[in-house]
Parts: C-alpha cells; sequence; structure tokens
C-alpha cells in the first residue's frame, strides 16, 4: 500500500492495570517505572490526561480476582514480582478518572462472578451518567481457581459453562439497562409534581439458572444505556460469545495472517446470529519499542530485555490441569488439558510450526511477537499490516507509566496523523458515538429485544 494512500484512522487504547506489574514483569525495578505508584491516584489522573491530550480513545482497565497459578501452591512468586498483586479495582477509579477527563473512553474489566449482575448494573450506570457516557464494560469469565475461591466457589467453572453463566449474566444486565426504563420516563415535572413516568419504568422480573431479579433498574437510563461491550475471549467458547455480544473485542494475534483468521471467523459467526460484520471492532494488543533509528530501538530492546522476569512472564501464563496443578514449562501444548487460556494456547500452537510447541512457549510468545521494534516510521508501516488484516485498533501495552504512553504520544501518532491512521481530534457524544456512530446498541445486538419489552406486563402481587 502506497503511504500517499487514504487510510482509515485506527483506535488506539491504553492497556493498563491498576497494579505494578501487569504485562511486562520485571520493568517496574527501571527508575523510570511509576506504575509503583499506582495505588496514589495522581498516578492514573495524570495518565487520563496525557492520553486525552494525545487523543487516545480509551483506557483499558484489565483486572484479576486471584492470583495465577496452583490455588494449593507457594504463591510468592506473584508477590516477589508485584505480578498483579497488590491491584485495586478499577471500577471504583473510574469515578476519579470520569471528572477529570471529557472525551477519552474509560474501560473497566468486571468478572460476572465477582458482583452480581443488579449491582453491578447500577455501578456501571451511574458511572456512564457521571462521565457523560464514556463507560465500557470488558466482560470476563475468569481463569484463577483462587479468584473462583474467593467468592465461595471451590474451583473454577468448566470453560464453556461459565461462557453459559455469562450468557445469563448478561442478560440480567441488558434488561435492566435497556428495558426497564422507556425513553422520556424522566420528566421532572414540577408543576404536576411528577418526576418519573410511573407508565414508563418497569420491573423486568428475570428468573433463571443462576438469577432472579425483580428491578425495576435504580438509576434512570444512562447516555449510552448498556456500556460499550468489550470481550477478550479467543477461545471457541470466546468467539461465539463475541459474536452474539461484544462490540468490540481484544485479541492478542502472534501475526496479522492469525489475526485475520480470528476475525474473520467472528465475524461471520456475529452474522450468523443476525448481527453486521461491522457491528463488532478487533483492537489487537502491541506494545512498542521506538528510537529515532534503528539502532536505537535494538539499544532500548536490549534494556528492556534486561529488566525482563523470565519467572513473571512463567508464573503469569501458569496452566493448571483438570486437578488444578500447574503444568510443568516443557509440557507439549497437545498434551494440555485446561481450563483456562485456551485462546492463548490455541493461537502459539498455530504460530509454531518448524517443532512441537511447549507451556513455555506461550509466555514467551506474549512476550516477544506481540512487540514493535523500530522507528516511528517502521511501526507505522507494521500498523498497516495489522490494519490490512482486519484490526480496527490498539490495545498499547506498556512497558513504563507513564514513558511508554508519552514516547508514544511524542513520537509514533505524529507519524500516524500524517498517514491517516489515527485521530486528529475527538468526534464529539459518547464513546459509542465515537467509535460507531450511535449513542445506543445497535438494533441488531441482543439486547435491543428488550426496548420496550416489559411495558405490557401486568404487575405481580
Amino acid at each position: 500500500m502506497s503511504q500517499n494512500t487514504p487510510l482509515t484512522p485506527l483506535h488506539f487504547n491504553a492497556f493498563v492495570m491498576n497494579t505494578t506489574s501487569h504485562i511486562h514483569h520485571g520493568q517496574w525495578r527501571r527508575p523510570d517505572a511509576e506504575q509503583t505508584e499506582f495505588a496514589d491516584v495522581n498516578t492514573w489522573v495524570e495518565l487520563a490526561k496525557l492520553l486525552e491530550d494525545a487523543k487516545f480513545d480509551a483506557m483499558f482497565f484489565a483486572d484479576v480476582v486471584g492470583h495465577y497459578g496452583d490455588a494449593d501452591a507457594d504463591y510468592s512468586v506473584y508477590v516477589n514480582e508485584g505480578l498483579q498483586i497488590p491491584s485495586n479495582d478499577p471500577t471504583v477509579l473510574l469515578g476519579a478518572l470520569a471528572v477529570v477527563t471529557k472525551n477519552i473512553g474509560l474501560a473497566t474489566t468486571s468478572n460476572i462472578f465477582q458482583s452480581h449482575p443488579y449491582q453491578f448494573a447500577r455501578q456501571i450506570s451511574t458511572l456512564d451518567h457521571i462521565s457523560n457516557g464514556r463507560i465500557a464494560w470488558n466482560i470476563v469469565t475468569g481463569t484463577q481457581d483462587n479468584g473462583s475461591r474467593n467468592f465461595g466457589i471451590p474451583r473454577l467453572t468448566e470453560h464453556a459453562e461459565r461462557y453459559r453463566w455469562a450468557e445469563e449474566y448478561v442478560d440480567v444486565t441488558y434488561k435492566l439497562w435497556e428495558g426497564s426504563w422507556d425513553d422520556g420516563a424522566v420528566s421532572k415535572d414540577r408543576a404536576n409534581s411528577q418526576y418519573s413516568d410511573p407508565a414508563k419504568v418497569h420491573k423486568i422480573y428475570h428468573e433463571g439458572e443462576r438469577y432472579s431479579v425483580e428491578g425495576p433498574h435504580l438509576p434512570s437510563p444512562s447516555p449510552q444505556r448498556s456500556p460499550v461491550i468489550f470481550q477478550a475471549g479467543s477461545s471457541e467458547s470466546g468467539r461465539e460469545f463475541a459474536a452474539r455480544n461484544a462490540e468490540a473485542v481484544f485479541i492478542i494475534a502472534g501475526s496479522p495472517e492469525l489475526a485475520q483468521l480470528q476475525i474473520e471467523d467472528t465475524r461471520k459467526r456475529a452474522v450468523a446470529h443476525g448481527r453486521a460484520p461491522e457491528d463488532i471492532k478487533f483492537f489487537q494488543g502491541l506494545s512498542f519499542v521506538i528510537g529515532d533509528s534503528e539502532e536505537e530501538a535494538q539499544r532500548k530492546l536490549a534494556k528492556y530485555e534486561e529488566y525482563a522476569s523470565v519467572e513473571g512472564y512463567l508464573a503469569h501464563m501458569a496452566l493448571v490441569d483438570p486437578d488444578g496443578r500447574v503444568y510443568p514449562a516443557d509440557t507439549p501444548l497437545k498434551d494440555l488439558k485446561t481450563n483456562t487460556q485456551r485462546g492463548f494456547s490455541e493461537w502459539v500452537s498455530k504460530a509454531i510450526t518448524d517443532r512441537e510447541p511447549v507451556i513455555a512457549d506461550i509466555a514467551w510468545q506474549s512476550h516477544r511477537n506481540n512487540r514493535i521494534v523500530g522507528t516511528p516510521e517502521q511501526i507505522a508501516d507494521e500498523l498497516v499490516r495489522w490494519q490490512e488484516a482486519g484490526v480496527d485498533g490498539i490495545n498499547v501495552i506498556n512497558w513504563v507509566i507513564p514513558g511508554s504512553f508519552q514516547e508514544f504520544a511524542d513520537k509514533v501518532l505524529p507519524v500516524l496523523r500524517e498517514r491517516g491512521l489515527a485521530q486528529t481530534d475527538y468526534a464529539p457524544g459518547t464513546l459509542r458515538q465515537k467509535l460507531f456512530g450511535r449513542d445506543q446498541l445497535a438494533d441488531t445486538h441482543p439486547a435491543a429485544r428488550y426496548r420496550g419489552a416489559f411495558a405490557a406486563q401486568p404487575a405481580r402481587v
């Protein structure tokens, strides 16, 4: 593709976590790494302002509810590494960031078993009101036995069953967000002493396998009603869930070619569910090593590698067998029988073709294959390759906070804007308006069936 050919701007999210060591383990030891101060709200306030000045589309917060690996084994490696422990709740943090920003989207991760859907739906509506419609939800189903035990579940629920659970969970939230309040229900009619019209506020009477929720939803409709729906599952069950529900899918494909396969497969599934291919945007996770020359970029890479923690990467990607025990790092992937990280193991198996891939390859593939090293111009060239594969945006993975994002803003984004690969300013309106040109979920989304669905039902006594 010629550099003079007009390109569609990519979307850019800052992929972060309210913790010290998120993805690139060991980097917190660098003297310029301020992620060690993650518990200080000012760390995030200043980063949010930096990202908004740079016209990033969103801050995307990952989260977990327990430590990785064998829940019964020694967990000191995670504590030593600061590997997502300690970590703080991102959903709470978004309230602070919403009032110091005006345009940037704010995405939180919340597990289906960590919060009852009625309570979670209320929190999200509140945040969407506070932010004037800039909230997104990354739906996850869990990857740790320890996380499950923290909520009274002895073992992580079986993989396919977790997605069945997720379907009911989102169904409850959709009913609350989309169906409990009609448009125009809030009248603020002082003359007739009516704040809201009772005829337009409805109980949902959800009765399901796991949840019984009467309603009504306590918050009135927020600017987006439902948050922008993110999802990161790349397994068979994950892709099927995304095809039905997601508006944005976070992928960690090992190459543009593998990304294209996943994107085409998920979009084909979406069409089968009555949705349009363009109803879903795909965000590839990438980190960047930026130099004014190739030589400088390679020197910077060597410095990052010097701080990299092998123990941290392996501990992060620890896979457990059906009994909850961690597989040895040299276990062939073909012998893997696991309830977690299905998507990662599937794409690593496809990426390594010259030998039998093993579990350790998952850690190193995620570390080394999802980075671009070079000058801003070379990085722009590589991003064109990802865009041609069907990627709509990039989740920018940092090495250090705030330096990685500041460098990307100062050096890479100007080159991308010259090529038409990055926005020059924010479009007005909600996050969904910025991404899709509409405030509400598409009519083809499964949540849309609840609009007006509860208006005619009789009251129960």
